[in-house]
């Protein structure tokens, strides 16, 4: 049985706006976390919270994340999508993530 992604505030709508390639390999790592797999492009995210994790993409224009948690219950809430635009994750990206954190 699959698990549950529970898409929260426009993460969803922002991945759809992806580039093809990028919205196919994120897609196959959260079908790897719905089979209880490990995402192969995946690391923790401490500075947001324990349980939080990135799954990262890259093409030629940029550097593609979500944020995502595993909740207890078995659901993966996928907490924030975004394009980077330098090599360090900008501090509303990881605030946005921490807030919804909280909401579950």
């Amino acid at each position: 049985m699959l698990k549950e992604v529970v898409w929260l505030g426009d993460s969803k709508l922002v991945v759809s706006e992806f580039p093809e390639p990028i919205k196919e390999d994120m897609g196959f790592e959260l079908y790897r976390l719905q089979k209880g797999e490990k995402p192969l492009k995946s690391r923790p995210m401490k500075s947001i919270g324990n349980g939080v994790y990135e799954i990262k993409e890259q093409d030629h224009s940029g550097w593609y994340r979500i944020i995502y948690a595993i909740h207890a219950r078995g659901k993966i809430y996928v907490l924030h999508g975004f394009k980077k635009q330098s090599a360090k994750t900008a501090k509303e990206d990881i605030e946005l993530a921490k807030r919804r954190l909280k909401s579950i």
